[in-house]
């Protein structure tokens, strides 16, 4: 097909933009990545763009890891990760089953109140005094419970239910087939693009979240990663890491490529996980959002 001079104009354009927004979006992560492997003295001395890394210099990469609290705050993250995104998404999968089917008592008041939590909620003042009057302080569960069920995800995947045909469900239970047979083998095959998309939606959730750990954790032994980036990033707490290893002359200087180093070592496995479940992502969003 013959295409004017007006759409290639248009194209053009196009690829100019996401070019621009690709180059936007991309050079922050690689000023980080590029600064956390440069000689420690070149960098604070370097002004402007950040196009390569300024020496190899993989010091502060050892001093991270080197440090006992990476290792526990990862294991950590892992143990919050693993654990919430998995009681996340079956409590999300109950939930939207639940509701999306349609003699089930009381369900549009039930939906109505957890939409409802979507524009107000009792702030963090009652749920801290909840989370203590239940004895969680200091506890992984603290972390875990209060979150455990985002009312966003669970609307996404109750509208994906819905689109399910309601003759897959009659007749399985023509064949005897009872609730929980029918949501795990026929609802739940059939839903793998919404629900791996709320597992992103948790799981990233979860690896990215500090606040609730600030407010809830005393022991540092239970911090997650990410608290611990916050404190060397913000706090500008990077003599833990250092320890003892490095003069007292020489601390700011490496203490800067440990902050750039730390980022890059809390982010990296969410990049190495989302490629997987990119292409779920779209449909996903997109079929749970508009069908109903």
């Amino acid at each position: 097909m013959r295409r004017s001079s007006g759409e290639h104009a248009f194209n053009i354009f196009n690829i100019l933009l996401m070019a621009g927004l690709m180059i936007i979006t991309l050079y922050p992560f690689l000023y980080v990545v590029f600064a956390s492997f440069s000689e420690a003295g070149l960098l604070l001395k370097h002004r402007g763009l950040l196009l390569k890394p300024l020496g190899i210099n993989f010091q502060a990469y050892r001093m991270v890891f080197k440090n006992p609290i990476m290792f526990s705050s990862y294991l950590n993250t892992i143990i919050y990760v693993v654990s919430g995104t998995s009681l996340s998404v079956l409590l999300t999968i109950f939930g939207a089953y639940s509701l999306s089917r349609k003699n089930v008592m009381l369900r549009m008041p039930i939906t109505f109140f957890i939409i409802f939590t979507m524009w107000f909620s009792g702030g963090m003042i009652p749920l801290f005094l909840l989370i203590r009057n239940m004895h969680l302080l200091n506890s992984r569960l603290a972390l875990i419970l209060p979150n455990a069920v985002s009312a966003y995800n669970l609307i996404v995947t109750l509208t994906y239910f819905k689109s399910i045909p309601d003759s897959l469900e009659e007749s399985a239970k023509i064949d005897g087939a009872n609730d929980y047979i029918i949501m795990f083998r026929i609802i739940v095959p059939l839903a793998v693009p919404v629900i791996s998309v709320i597992t992103l939606f948790y799981s990233v959730s979860i690896w990215n979240a500090w606040f609730h750990a600030m407010i809830f954790l005393n022991k540092r032994e239970l911090f997650p990663v990410q608290l611990v980036l916050r404190e060397i990033l913000i706090l500008n707490d990077t003599a833990g890491v250092m320890g003892g290893s490095v003069s007292q002359g020489d601390q700011m200087q490496v203490g800067e490529t440990i902050k750039y180093a730390t980022a890059v070592v809390a982010t990296i496995p969410i990049l190495l996980v989302y490629p997987f479940v990119q292409k779920y992502f779209v449909k996903g969003v997109m079929i749970g959002a508009i069908k109903g």
